[in-house]
């Protein structure tokens, strides 16, 4: 016994450990599309989400007024362009150094004056004041290119909700995928409980021929991949009439979900007390009585279980609704299609992307955490007598 108690803390530690590690690899990628929901993209393009609370150093790439316009004459054939490199850009922050060639980035410190050659001269300060000195060929045409080496303050804005939210051109859509995404996850959740409910209350307290196979073939069903059956279930759908809509998105969510809804519902219910069981047979009360008034009350927790893994699934799902649901008008486009066709008109606009997801998850995240307490005691139903 004292060797049993001596590892206990060992183990106890390992346990504590690992369930934190397993914690923060969920909640650091969540943490991180949160932070970059708020970040602009070039902040996004510059550092990680990790930095963001910290100046970041990046290297930017201006160029100076117009030399046809903002040249000054200075007589003996000089001219002059002076200005603001900063002026339309919406920047603060601090000038570290600059240059005006990629392969010499940092060359000039601000103040500094950089001898471009045969007379030419470019000096910027630190506010960004510059003056661009040279002949009448060298101070014409295409503008001077700068690259600006500058530490950047945290920043964050709220623009990006407020065009996936509010922009005229966006909200209509992710508003009516948000509407089609709870018209799909709704009945997929309720309807496959309903009828595990009833199959493992079967399979638990009722003896009938073939039991003991039912329950071998629905836990040989847990295993078999889904992407085997969309081909055959869509063409099954088509010949009765169903095709591509919500029933038949429904129904495949309800095929799908069932094997897991049976296996996890019969092993809670055959651990309830069978004293009570018998106790309401003995005062005559049916199977549906007993099922309705006793057991669907005690198995609240793995029906919250099964729930919030539905929800999930059905929440966060793309390939049943492509397959089962998406049609040309994209009447019926769920969060998740919307987001892809996002990713695909807006490839490079992560900060976008980031708050599409993130708001896409919105929901989910609300489900598990109000339900989470009845995560554990439905996964571990029928585990210990």
């Amino acid at each position: 016994m004292d060797a049993i108690a001596g590892r206990k803390p060992a183990v106890v530690w390992a346990l504590n450990i690992s369930v934190v590690a397993l914690v923060a690899l969920w909640l650091f990628p969540t943490l991180g599309l949160l932070v970059s929901s708020f970040r602009t993209g070039d902040q996004i393009t510059a550092s990680g989400w990790w930095s963001s609370f910290l100046p970041a150093e990046q290297t930017i790439q201006l160029r100076v007024a117009d030399p046809d316009d903002a040249r000054v004459d200075l007589g003996n054939g000089r001219f002059m362009v002076e200005g603001n490199i900063f002026d339309g850009q919406d920047f603060e922050g601090e000038l570290r150094s600059w240059a005006t060639s990629s392969r010499d980035l940092g060359a000039f410190q601000p103040g500094d004056v950089n001898d471009l050659g045969d007379g030419e001269t470019l000096t910027v300060q630190a506010d960004g004041a510059y003056v661009w000195e040279g002949d009448d060929d060298q101070i014409s045409g295409r503008a001077q290119r700068v690259f600006l080496d500058v530490t950047t303050p945290p920043d964050f804005t709220l623009d990006n909700y407020s065009f996936v939210l509010f922009d005229e051109d966006n909200s209509e859509g992710m508003a009516k995928a948000f509407m089609n995404t709870l018209t799909v996850v709704i009945p997929a959740t309720i309807i496959p409980i309903l009828i595990a409910a009833f199959a493992a209350y079967a399979l638990a307290w009722m003896d009938f021929p073939g039991r003991a196979l039912l329950i071998a073939i629905i836990v040989g069903l847990l295993v078999v991949p889904l992407q085997l059956a969309l081909i055959p279930l869509l063409s099954l759908h088509n010949a009765i009439g169903i095709g591509k809509g919500y029933l038949g998105t429904w129904l495949a969510h309800t095929g799908f979900g069932l094997p897991l809804a049976i296996y996890l519902l019969r092993n809670y219910m055959v651990g309830l007390p069978r004293d009570i069981i018998e106790n309401a047979k003995v005062d005559g009360a049916t199977d549906f009585q007993i099922f309705t008034k006793i057991i669907l009350p005690l198995s609240f927790p793995a029906l919250a279980s099964f729930a919030i893994f539905q929800f999930l699934w059905t929440w966060n799902d793309l390939l049943v609704a492509l397959v089962f649901l998406i049609d040309a008008t994209g009447e019926t486009t769920v969060m998740t299609k919307q987001i892809v066709e996002l990713l695909g008109t807006r490839g490079g606009d992560w900060e976008i992307l980031a708050t599409s997801a993130f708001v896409s998850i919105a929901v989910p995240l609300a489900v598990f955490f109000a339900m989470q307490k009845y995560l554990v005691r439905g996964l571990l139903a029928g585990s210990v007598k």
